[in-house]
């Protein structure tokens, strides 16, 4: 685990994940609604999380239960696949990434978990 996004505080990511929503007229509620989903970390859980120096990826690994329906997650994302991305902490990070970008694009927290929670 060499990348830099690993070692970086998850605070500092989850406010750069709720700036790019909030920039496309979405909240921060729909935000931690999406990350509590594929996580399974509680809210309050998580409001204390963005206040301790936890490294991104102690954030991901430690997280009480990866969403099923993650395995879904297709598609690019910071030009990479998906699908093609073999250390399995960066698939989560980039599926977290896919969630809020698809929210940030417009799509509706219900419409995003529906799409991902059927078997496909």
């Amino acid at each position: 685990m060499s990348d830099k996004i690993f070692t970086m505080e998850f605070r500092k990511i989850y406010d750069l994940l709720v700036k790019k929503a909030v920039r496309k007229m979405r909240t921060p509620e729909e935000v931690n609604e999406l990350i509590c989903w594929i996580t399974g970390y509680l809210p309050s859980d998580l409001n204390k999380l963005t206040e301790e120096p936890i490294t991104y990826a102690d954030f991901i690994l430690n997280a009480p239960h990866w969403n099923d329906g993650s395995k879904n997650i297709k598609g690019k994302i910071c030009g990479v696949r998906i699908e093609t991305i073999e250390d399995p902490t960066m698939w989560k990070i980039r599926c977290l990434d896919k969630i809020i970008d698809e929210l940030a694009k417009g799509k509706r927290v219900d419409q995003i978990i529906g799409k991902y929670e059927k078997d496909e």
